[in-house]
Formats: C-alpha cells, structure tokens, sequence
C-alpha cells in the first residue's frame, strides 16, 4: 500500500522493509533528517563507527559472514569520499552492500557548497550501479531496486546519493514488490556446455577443481553441491584466497590454497593438469602467475554468474555463464545420468604425484625458542581454536594473512573474511567488528600485522562502546612484512621505508580503549597467553612480538609460472631438486 511520507522516513521504512536489522554509520549535515528518524524507531540497530572507511568494511565483514548484503550510511562531501576504498574493496571481492550518502540540497548541486562533492561521479567507477534521487516519490523504489543489484548476480556494492531536500520533502511511498526488474542475470547455465564439462570430467587423467568466492557469494547450497561432487569424483580441489572454507580444510581431496603464496602440491598441480574446472573465480593475477604459462596443457572450463569475467584474462574452452549453485546441480544430474564415471586409474595415480609433491611439506619453517615464528603463532592459534564451530577468522592485509590461509583450516563457508582483490590494509578491525555484530556469541578473530592494524586503529571505540568481545591477534614484527620481503628478494635488500620508528605500547593503548591488552614475545609463554585472551569476555588488543624478518614462503616470484616457486625453508633442507622433483 503506497502512503505519504518525507523523504528521510522513506529511507528508514525502505530498509525495514527489505529485513535490514543493523546500519553502520556516521552521521553530518546532509544526512541528519535520515539520522532523526533513526533515532525515532527500535526495529533497526545503528552502530557508529569512528571513520567511514570503518562503517564500510564493518558492512562488508556482516555481509561476509551473513550473507546477506550490509548497509552503509555516511554523510555528503568527506563522508562518502572517505567511504570510497572501501566500496571499491567490496566491488573487488563481491560483497553486497548498499551506500547511503547524503548530498547538499538539489539547488546547490554545481555550486561548490560546503561539504559537496560528486559523490556519483567519483563512485561510478567502484559500485556495480549508483543512483543520485532527486524525486522524493522516487526514493523508495530506488532503494528496492538498489538491494535488488547488490545482491543479484554477481554481488557488489551500490551507492544513492540522496539531497537534504529530497530529504525533508514529502513524497508517495511504495513497498518493495515482486515487479520484474530490467536487471535479470542469467542463473542456469547451458545444458549443452554442461554435457560438453562432464564429458570432459570422463576422460581428464589429471582433473582439478579451482574453486573461488563465487561458491561463497552463490549461498550454502553451492558449498554442499561442490562437496558432492568432488567427493562423488575423487577430483582434487583448490581454491584461491576468498574461497577458503567452500570446501573443507580436513577433506580427503583438499590440496590448500593456490596462488602466488599458495601451497607446492596446489600449484603444481594447478601448473600439471589435463582438466581445469574454474567454479566462481576469476583467474585473478596472484593465481595465475604468468600468463603465457598458465596451466599450458589444460582444458580449461569456467563457470561464472558474471559473463564480462569469461575469457577476460584466460581464454576458456568450455565457458558456463550462470550461479554456481545451479550449475553445479545441473553437472551432477547430468554426470550422474550418463553413469558416474571416471577415469578412475589415471586420477589415482594423479592423486598419488599430488601426494608426492605434499611431501615436500612446504610449509616447513625454522623453528627457534627464543623468537615467536609467526608461522608458530599462526600454528598455536589453530590448535587453540579449530574445535570452536562458531570461529570467525577476519585479517588485515599482508604477511600475517598469507600465514593465516596456509596454518588456519576452514571448514565451512562465511567464516573467513579477508580484502581479496584490493589488498586493503585497514580492512580487518572493521571487518571484525561487522562480523560480531552479526554473530554477538561467536569467537570472532582478527589476524593483524601491527602497520595494518593502525590503519584503522580508531574502531577499538566501536568495540567497546558495543561491547564487542573482538580479538585483534596482531603478529608484530615492526615492519611492513611484506614489503620488506619483496625488498630483500625483490630489491637487493634496499629497505625503503619499510619499518617505523615509532610504534605505540599495544597494551598500554588497549587500556587507553577500555579494552584488554596482552603481551607476548616468548614462544613458551604463547598458549598461556592465547588461553588468557580467549578466555577473556571483553575486547582485546594481543601483542604477539615475532620474528622481524622472516619470509611468507611458498612464493612464486612477479612474472614467474607456476612450477617456479621460492620454497624457503623446504629448499635448504634439499627435498626437492631444481626441477622440483622430490627427493625424500
């Protein structure tokens, strides 16, 4: 039923309307007719954020681990420009969200009024669509097909820009209506190039599934349809950084994550294949390497909601433009229809040259009992913490997030949330913050280099104003990890601003906050010191001093192929030869 309302109501009954439980928000000038009528109503929760960029990355991490899209409400002129990385952050990986930005009184719009900017404009580039409303009547549908384009599809961020007057101005109000909307993506892939994949899945002798954030973003029946089929098939599975948790960490066929720090037996196996099944990834660089020896002997099929990422970077053989959940459904009907086969002998053996390369053990550090090895820590933190199914695992960006994807297991979906395709230092306090909002009982942990943590440090008030018990775990090794690594190895040892000089006393600012701070920099002292901050029922900020200058390695260098990896730790120890063959 269509009633009469101001603009700024509208906003409020458009988000109830579409199941919105919680805004992350700051408020300012062009946006407080909206903030009043927040403060007039009980069914949505607002949490105010110390920054922009921290009520956007909160939004991503309750989405992330939700699934359902987060929303963002933000001032005109700094506060949708301070919100600009991390919409751009969520474009790149696929997070649903909608962006609400006040913007100066339509009459001032191209006069340079105070806190203007061209919030459209500046956001075309880095939200899937954005709208500027100048209609009051025609806000509410605005908003409702905005939540329609974020989440169908391939997900992403939205943005509308609405004036102060369009605001305060009266208008008709419609409810959300199952009318078809102009933007209908394809969701059911082709039959024929469904049969032409299992067709090839008959025949491969080196078969790999190389799984991405599509699976995630597709919804929990996708994650089942892929474990059905890969246990179904015995077919060996990886998957890049955003797909961790799609497939379990613990199954038979997992091999771990690929990528430029992705495991040996991933990588040469990704780099040996017959049969290369892309499911909701997008042959991203720092998975395929190099690209004229990208996987060389393969099919290559790729299934995809988003037909723009097809043949983008990686020319594909068999390409299946639809949800990764429908057309995982439809490959299993039709592999199970033509009789469940396999070429059984060759993929064991294939399983077994996979094992081969397991036993390189990649992943093997020195260890020392006089520093924490963050490869150590990252060890203690799994053990300490992989029995807790309500585990929620967020990180900033850098070496300490590579460590967390090669020692963390996950075995479910939408409990890994990490800045994928940006590389968003900043990004996991924030992230964290959304994410126990969102799960307020659950054990919700944020990886953290102690540069990245800073970036946007503030949102420790959020924390404790919320009485969000969030653990920020910071590996501290007084640089910027890995920077320094690709200056060692990249840069003949030219450190170039790579470390500061000046570095606050954690604890002492977590006490500052209102919040817990502990210290460790003794590795026999480090499963006390977990156990004391998992047990406490409160924010805490963990100073976990480690060693300062070791490597992330596996590495696979810029320009290199895949079969061309830097092993540390595995290649001093001489088990494998310069071709990569083991030796023990």
């Amino acid at each position: 039923m269509t009633r009469e309302m101001t603009g700024a109501k509208m906003v409020v009954q458009a988000l109830k309307d579409q199941g919105v439980d919680t805004v992350f928000g700051y408020p300012g000038g062009a946006v407080l007719p909206i903030y009043d009528e927040v403060f007039q109503q009980n069914d949505i929760r607002h949490i105010l954020v110390r920054h922009e960029q921290g009520a956007v990355h909160a939004a991503e991490g309750y989405a992330r681990s939700t699934g359902k899209p987060g929303v963002v409400l933000v001032t005109s002129g700094p506060g949708a420009t301070n919100a600009v990385t991390g919409i751009t952050d969520a474009l790149m990986d696929s997070i649903p969200l909608v962006v609400l930005t006040g913007q100066v009184p339509t009459f001032m719009i191209g006069s340079d009024a105070f806190q203007e900017a061209d919030t459209v404009g500046i956001t075309r580039a880095c939200t899937k669509h954005n709208w500027l409303v100048k209609d009051t009547t025609a806000l509410s549908g605005t908003i409702h097909e905005a939540f329609h384009v974020a989440t169908s599809g391939r997900p992403g961020p939205v943005l509308i820009d609405i004036p102060k007057d369009v605001q305060f101005a009266t208008g008709t109000y419609a409810p959300p209506k199952p009318a078809v909307s102009h933007y209908q993506p394809r969701v059911k892939g082709d039959i024929a190039s469904i049969t032409e994949l299992v067709e090839a899945m008959e025949t491969a002798k080196k078969p790999v599934f190389y799984t991405g954030g599509g699976v995630i973003n597709s919804g929990p029946a996708a994650s089942q349809l892929l474990r059905e089929l890969v246990d179904a098939t015995g077919f060996p599975i990886t998957s890049t950084l955003m797909g961790l948790g799609s497939y379990p960490a613990s199954g038979q066929n997992w091999m771990g994550m690929l990528g430029m720090h992705g495991l040996y037996e991933a990588n040469l196996a990704m780099h040996g294949c017959d049969l290369l099944i892309n499911i909701g990834a997008r042959f991203d660089d720092r998975i395929t390497g190099r690209i004229d020896a990208f996987s060389p002997n393969s099919i290559k099929a790729h299934i995809d909601i988003d037909p723009s990422s097809i043949n983008k970077v990686i020319k594909t053989d068999i390409p299946i433009v639809g949800d990764v959940a429908h057309v995982l459904e439809d490959v299993l009907k039709v592999w199970k229809s033509r009789g469940r086969k396999t070429d059984a002998a060759h993929v064991k053996a294939w399983r077994a040259q996979i094992d081969e390369w397991r036993g390189v053990k990649c992943l093997t550090y020195a260890g020392s009992d006089q520093a924490i090895k963050p490869q150590y820590a990252m060890e203690r933190l799994e053990a300490l913490t992989k029995d807790r199914k309500d585990r929620f695992i967020c990180t900033e960006v850098g070496q300490h997030q590579m460590w967390a994807a090669q020692f963390l297991g996950f075995e479910d979906p939408n409990h890994w949330m990490t800045s994928g395709g940006l590389g968003t230092m900043g990004y996991g306090t924030p992230a964290s913050i959304g994410v126990q909002i969102a799960h307020p009982d659950a054990l919700v942990i944020n990886v953290a280099g102690e540069a990245s943590w800073l970036m946007n440090m503030q949102e420790m008030g959020t924390a404790v104003q919320y009485r969000l018990p969030v653990k920020q775990f910071i590996l501290n090794n007084e640089r910027l990890g890995m920077v320094r690594q690709w200056q060692e190895l990249l840069h003949g040892e030219r450190y170039s601003h790579s470390w500061s000089e000046a570095l606050p006393d954690f604890v002492k600012l977590a006490e500052a906050f209102g919040a817990k701070g502990i210290y460790c920099d003794n590795p026999a002292d480090l499963d006390d010191a977990i156990a004391e901050m998992l047990a406490y029922d409160g924010p805490v900020i963990f100073d976990c001093v480690v060693e300062k200058h070791e490597n992330c390695f596996p590495m696979i260098p810029s320009g290199k192929a895949h079969n061309e990896m830097l092993l540390g730790e595995a290649e001093t120890q001489g088990v494998i030869d310069s071709k990569g063959s083991v030796l023990v």
